[in-house]
């Protein structure tokens, strides 16, 4: 069995960027045993011959369980019988912060595992003309083995690994404090006295290890704060940067999203022309490939957002927006705590949810939990660049900005308002209890490690690709089978009146709608028809409502896969097409209009369809209570928007 290397330390010291330098595309994802919380691990070679597992543990501040990172940390180098406790411990300590950082090193130290200190950050102490004896340092240890490492480039890695080879060969821990060791209690008193025991003797030890010279620290840090957290043009250069982000998710993505859209369209009609006539010709052609195809089209916008995304986390500027968000949400409600599970709501709700373990009471991090779906997600990125294209005309606004850009800020914008509206109502049913404070580290700005950058790009679009892919695939199936097949005296019926007012050149077009109306999907969708219609919606529309309660990004899916059954692809239209040219039967009025479409974006802004962040809700509250307040209270919420919407641009 390979040994067992977990990597340990506070958050935002380079700990993950030395995961992915030790193991590269060599990692996996999982839960840890019994707990919806992430549980990342790779392959690290050392030498020529031997293999080493690499875990990468929660960033936290303490052994002392107050969060659930912190408890999942604890429970595994507390025990030994542990399916992951470790053969030894990496502890990532940032060099600018070394008394802070080295609480959690003497706690872990103590635990009697054998550990290598490996200081991160040391090029911004030379910037700041701090110097640290590394030597010393060890000596004052215990002797114990100090790397240093540039987490951003690589530099160093090398000789962690040859010193990863020896540690653990030396069995015998002497305790950093014999006089407060190590005991974890659920007391805040004796974890305090612990801590400044600690902080004390740190204090002592450091003296003559860090050394600063004349050189006069470096400042451009606070002069650019001075203007990116200021009360004012801090949010308009925020606002300014979404808008850009939002700019180019258009704009780049315009050309390979047309060029993929074409190559699955040609697939089909290569499918319907060359595989045997028959219904699995017809799965394929007007079910599988379109759903497929509705997915991967949108890569190129995901793929886009991600990137900025990871620029701004690398850069630095996201702690500062993290920052600027905490004065925006303590008036509605919501603590300093909160800002991380909102702001990773944007990528997906499903780790901002997980992510209000760090809030320490139940009722603080309830008010968070059920808001942060009401921040848009990238699942919903597909449905509001499918719905802008189909009925946002393609315009510029003072001659620079695209108006889908900025149409697709105000829909970010309404969900972030909204958010922060309902808490702020929350907040009176729900009490919280003592107040929090958002503590947070300023990292110093610096360029994106772009080789760490596009290894976190891949495996996020990987996992966005993949698990909508497959949920796709299965939904667009079922549906294709629910739309091609239906009761065969009423299809028959349908049909025949159809062709008793159809000339010989619409006679199978004919054919085709009046099988599809009377198929089962048809059937079903005008039985919910009279509830969305007052929203603007038609049968096909609700369909896909429906089908995307498992993901939202099923919505586009399900239409390509609905518009394509019956379809000969003869005229090469792709979906765009095909929706632009819809008709209600009744008026011949187009079904896509501005006052749809804006409705039908709004509904998606708030409501909750997706099953996934629910049951993770009900994980993490342990109570079916919840989440099911959450799903009604979304449900009306969008209901009602949707219809003002509509009624209002009608």
């Amino acid at each position: 069995m390979n040994r067992k290397i977990a990597l340990i330390g506070n958050p935002n010291t380079g700990k993950s960027s030395l995961f992915n330098h030790l193991t590269g595309l060599r990692q996996h994802v999982g839960n840890y045993p019994g707990i919806t919380l992430d549980k990342k691990w790779g392959e690290c070679f050392l030498g020529d011959n031997e293999q080493v597992e690499i875990l990468d543990l929660p960033g936290v501040y303490s052994v002392f369980p107050r969060s659930k990172d912190e408890r999942v940390v604890m429970d595994i180098l507390s025990n030994p019988q542990h399916i992951d406790f470790p053969d030894a411990i990496v502890i990532v300590v940032d060099a600018s912060n070394l008394d802070r950082n080295l609480l959690l090193f003497t706690q872990v130290h103590d635990l009697g595992i054998p550990a290598l200190l490996v200081l991160t950050m040391d090029d911004m102490n030379r910037k700041n003309g701090v110097t640290i004896d590394k030597q010393l340092l060890s000596k004052r240890l215990g002797g114990v083995a100090i790397v240093t490492v540039n987490a951003r480039t690589g530099e160093g890695v090398d000789r962690l690994k040859r010193s990863l080879l020896a540690v653990g060969e030396k069995s015998e821990v002497i305790p950093f404090s014999p006089t407060h060791p190590i005991e974890i209690k659920e007391d805040p008193i004796a974890q305090r006295n612990d801590a400044e025991v600690r902080f004390e003797a740190i204090r002592k030890l450091l003296i003559g290890v860090v050394r600063r010279t004349d050189q006069p620290a470096h400042s451009s840090t606070r002069r650019i704060d001075s203007i990116l957290v200021h009360r004012v043009w801090g949010y308009l250069i925020f606002l300014a940067v979404l808008l850009l982000i939002f700019q180019f998710i258009f704009r780049l993505a315009a050309i390979p999203m047309d060029l993929i859209d074409g190559w699955f369209l040609q697939l089909s009609i290569w499918a319907q022309a060359h595989m045997p006539e028959g219904a699995f010709t017809n799965l394929i052609a007007e079910g599988v490939i379109p759903g497929i195809g509705g997915v991967v089209v949108f890569v190129p916008q995901i793929a886009i957002l991600f990137f900025f995304l990871s620029i701004l986390e690398e850069s630095g500027y996201m702690a500062r927006v993290v920052f600027l968000m905490d004065r925006l949400v303590r008036p509605f409600g919501l603590n300093g705590k909160s800002v991380v599970p909102l702001m990773s709501s944007v990528a997906c709700a499903i780790p901002g949810v997980m992510a209000t373990r760090t809030i320490n009471t139940f009722k603080d991090r309830i008010v968070t939990i059920m808001v942060a779906p009401l921040m848009s997600c990238s699942a919903r990125i597909p449905v509001y660049t499918l719905l802008i294209a189909l009925v946002i005309p393609a315009e510029r606004v003072w001659g620079f900005f695209d108006l889908h850009g900025l149409v697709l800020l105000g829909l970010y914008a309404l969900g972030l308002f909204s958010a922060l509206a309902v808490a702020g109502v929350m907040k009176r049913f729900v009490k919280t209890g003592e107040p929090s404070y958002l503590i947070l580290e300023m990292p110093m700005y610096r360029w994106p490690r772009w080789k760490e950058l596009g290894i976190n790009l891949v495996e996020k679009v990987r996992v966005f690709a993949w698990d909508a892919g497959r949920v796709i695939v299965a939904i667009s199936i079922v549906l294709w089978a629910l739309a091609s097949y239906g009761p065969a005296h009423r299809i028959e019926k349908a049909e025949q009146e159809a062709m008793l007012s159809a000339s010989p050149e619409e006679a199978e077009q004919l054919k085709a709608a009046a099988r599809l109306e009377n198929s089962y999907i048809g059937i079903l969708g005008h039985a919910i028809e009279p509830v969305i219609k007052p929203l603007g919606y038609d049968w096909k529309m609700g369909i896909s409502l429906i089908t995307s309660f498992a993901a939202r990004e099923v919505f586009v899916g399900s239409m390509a896969t609905i518009y394509s059954v019956g379809e000969d692809f003869e005229e090469n239209t792709v979906l765009m097409d095909r929706l632009r040219e819809e008709r209600w039967s009744e008026t011949g009025e187009p079904v896509y209009t501005l006052a749809s479409g804006m409705s039908l974006m709004v509904f998606y802004v708030y409501a909750m369809q997706c099953m996934a962040t629910f049951a993770v809700v009900r994980r993490e509250t342990k109570s079916w209570k919840w989440p099911i307040i959450q799903l009604v209270y979304m449900g009306v919420l969008a209901y009602v928007a949707a219809f003002i919407t509509f009624q209002l641009l009608v």
